[in-house]
């Protein structure tokens, strides 16, 4: 017996109508782009989908490289031409370094494919308007990770700060050295954090910025300072240098008390990659709300136009007085 899918809404409506329908189940071949720590986890996963989930509808056919490995957990490397003419690759997945993400992104839907990719989408607030026109032209989805709302101490965070009156609060990260090279500028490499300011505080507004960098030791800190719509002030920090332990402190007060610590949560049995694809194939579905849909973008937009504005305080010219 054949099934007959109909989409909810108008705008998903296009979504799979290239997608093979058998029985009611639609099937998405898929590829990696880009085998480093996070595409090796995508692999994982999609060989391992999340049982009776909507990661069951996205098939792995391959996975493309530049470096020439062969096999992976029996998964074939093909070439980035093959994954994008063959017409058995419904979807990419893009795992490579920042810098590459929106040639990868703008290759993938001309060819006509869905498109999950990690964050951030790009280091332009430019480019990302367009790459989301063009998905939404296209009739295709086009995810942005954001594992970083999906953590359980950060949902226990998120009902901690609800309802609350803000009068201030600081988001201090800690970790490695990037190299900018491949992973943009901080306010860009760092954009979880700031996702997390505007998830919990809504619209923000850029005050000021500051970068200081020690290059010899391979230091940077960077400090953004913003007013929320109730021109409550926010401080997010971003500092990196080797041996730095990787870490996130807060200090966040309201009228009724300080949360001066993170909440312990205990670790989702579900890993956070895996959420995430979960929620790719629920949009390849047709089974998130426009009105989430909406929002989603909206606030991956507002992060992205932050960032540059972050990035343009920083790297204003100092004015000199004689």
């Amino acid at each position: 017996m054949e099934f007959h899918v109909v989409l909810q809404f108008t705008q998903m409506q296009n979504v799979v109508r290239n997608e093979k329908l058998c029985f009611g189940f639609a099937m998405f071949g898929t590829v990696v782009i880009g085998i480093g720590i996070a595409g090796s986890v995508r692999i994982r996963d999609l060989l391992n989908p999340l049982p009776s989930s909507p990661a069951e509808h996205l098939k792995l056919l391959g996975f493309v490289s530049r470096r020439s490995l062969g096999d992976v957990h029996q998964v074939k490397q093909i070439s980035l031409q093959e994954a994008l003419d063959n017409k058995e690759v419904h979807a990419a997945i893009i795992s490579t370094n920042n810098r590459n993400h929106e040639e990868s992104i703008r290759m993938f839907l001309e060819a006509g494919k869905h498109v999950l990719v990690e964050c951030p989408m790009a280091l332009s607030a430019k480019a990302a308007h367009e790459l989301l026109e063009m998905a939404e032209q296209k009739g295709k989805v086009l995810h942005v990770e954001h594992i970083e709302l999906l953590t359980e101490a950060y949902k226990q965070l998120k009902k901690e700060v609800m309802g609350k009156e803000l009068v201030k609060g600081t988001l201090h990260f800690t970790g490695g050295p990037l190299d900018e090279e491949h992973s943009g500028f901080p306010a860009f490499s760092g954009i979880a954090r700031l996702t997390w300011l505007v998830d919990l505080f809504g619209d923000l507004t850029v005050t000021s910025a500051v970068r200081e960098e020690q290059k010899e030791k391979n230091y940077s800190r960077l400090t953004a300072h913003f007013y929320t719509e109730n021109k409550r002030p926010l401080t997010w920090i971003e500092e990196r240098a080797p041996g730095m332990k990787r870490d996130k402190k807060i200090n966040i007060c309201f009228k009724s008390g300080c949360l001066e610590s993170l909440p312990e949560a205990p670790r989702s049995a579900v890993g956070l990659f895996m959420q995430d694809l979960v929620l790719f194939a629920k949009k390849l579905l047709g089974q998130v709300s426009k009105e989430e849909l909406a929002a989603e973008k909206r606030r991956i937009l507002l992060c992205l136009n932050l960032a540059e504005e972050i990035q343009m305080h920083c790297e204003r010219p100092t004015k000199v007085y004689s």
